[in-house]
């Protein structure tokens, strides 16, 4: 075992359950690109090899939708589409489930992140103009991208990442992750409707902005290029990271959209987090300290290339380090033939227990504070906890049934 690979590995992962190193100015992804460049100047891994470990598919991948995801922000559409939400003429409850399946069916083919990012303000300020209380319709968007998103292999960073890794098939995994996706989403709504017990209104002032104007152009061309990525997802031969990196260079083709504002909404922190974490793992497996601590870990009774295991690791995992490492962790146990949906499923829907869960969790809370809005870790829980039991739970049963 080579003990300095281990040693970084362990402090990176480390890092990235406390969101950074004490007495440093450094977050997760400065921790995960500081761990990269210590193994390639120990000369653990060469520059190459360092190259070679990050699988580029995948990054593609996720810069291509992420330009698309752009183009619907900068083109006003959630700002329309929120306002035009929050202003139908309905009971509370019917509008509580109108804004889960809004943010449940974009989250399944955009980046969840940027949905609760774009979202939030506009809800929140709809809310306070009907006299609404916003937190159980802000926790439920929160709530509802994290379900929604695991229903198709773009939905979230660690889907493109196991469907890229373990070659999933676009069409297979949509009809393997529909139904507990589905009845999740059902779930949340009860969670939240018993939760708030018939108290849906509050006097909240916010200080919402206009948003972005709204393009009716720039919109429908994003939609017709959304359109056409899926269908080359669900029919085409070329791969993944070469169809949505065409949808890409088609939008940024544009007479009217700067590039350089496009190029700005990219999260280029997630992208140099990928990396690091592609690079410190590829040089645990190289040593072959990644193999003895999966041999460890075997020894001890527990083994994450079995469903349950695999299953129950993930949940925890996700929790503690957040869902993109923990993926990145468990995908070279990933063997058996449902690994995919089960990493999926579980990684994604483990979000929803805590703030710290997911990145979207985490957005929605600051959106909110940013208008005025306290939403405690306490309420997060009192809605999460229940919401994560049910929807695993649904999850475990349908993967329990699955051929």
């Amino acid at each position: 075992m080579d003990a300095l690979v281990f040693f970084v590995f362990v402090v990176v992962y480390l890092g990235m359950i406390a969101g950074g190193i004490p007495g440093l100015a450094l977050d997760r992804t400065g921790v995960a690109l500081l761990g990269a460049i210590v193994l390639v100047t120990f000369e653990r891994l060469t520059p190459e090899q360092a190259w070679i470990a990050i699988d580029t598919p995948t990054i593609g991948l996720l810069l291509g939708l992420m330009v698309v995801s752009a183009q619907f922000r900068l083109s006003g559409f959630y700002t329309r589409f929120t306002t035009r939400v929050a202003e139908l003429d309905v009971s509370p409850p019917r509008l509580l489930a109108l804004v889960i399946a809004a943010s449940g069916a974009l989250s399944a083919l955009l980046c969840n992140d940027i949905i609760c990012l774009a979202m939030a303000p506009v809800l929140a300020d709809g809310c306070a103009r009907r006299k609404l209380d916003p937190v159980p319709f802000l926790l439920a968007l929160a709530c509802a991208s994290n379900v929604g998103s695991a229903a198709t292999l773009i939905g979230n960073p660690q889907n493109m990442l196991i469907g890229q890794v373990l070659k999933l098939r676009f069409d297979v995994y949509l009809l393997q992750a529909a139904v507990p996706t589905l009845l999740g989403l059902a779930a949340t709504w009860l969670v939240i409707c018993l939760r708030t017990a018939g108290n849906w209104t509050r006097e909240t002032w916010t200080i919402a902005g206009a948003g972005r104007p709204f393009d009716r152009w720039q919109t429908v061309k994003g939609f017709i290029v959304l359109g056409l990525l899926v269908g080359g997802l669900l029919w085409g031969s070329l791969p993944r990271e070469v169809l949505a990196l065409a949808a890409a260079g088609v939008l940024l083709t544009s007479r009217r959209m700067q590039s350089r504002e496009i190029l700005q909404l990219i999260d280029w922190q997630l992208l140099v987090l990928f990396a690091g974490l592609f690079i410190v793992n590829g040089a645990m497996s190289q040593s072959g300290n990644l193999q003895a601590l999966m041999d460890s870990l075997r020894a001890a009774g527990v083994d994450p290339a079995q469903p349950a295991w695999l299953f129950g690791t993930s949940v925890v995992l996700s929790n503690v380090v957040s869902n993109v490492p923990a993926t990145m962790l468990l995908l070279p146990a990933a063997h058996h033939p449902l690994a995919g949906p089960i990493l999926a499923l579980s990684s994604t829907l483990a979000g929803n227990l805590l703030i710290v869960g997911s990145i979207a969790n985490m957005i929605v809370i600051d959106q909110a504070a940013r208008l005025n809005i306290r939403i405690s870790w306490r309420e997060h829980a009192v809605v999460g906890v229940p919401v994560t039991i049910l929807t695993l739970a649904i999850a475990g049963l349908w993967l329990l049934i699955l051929p």
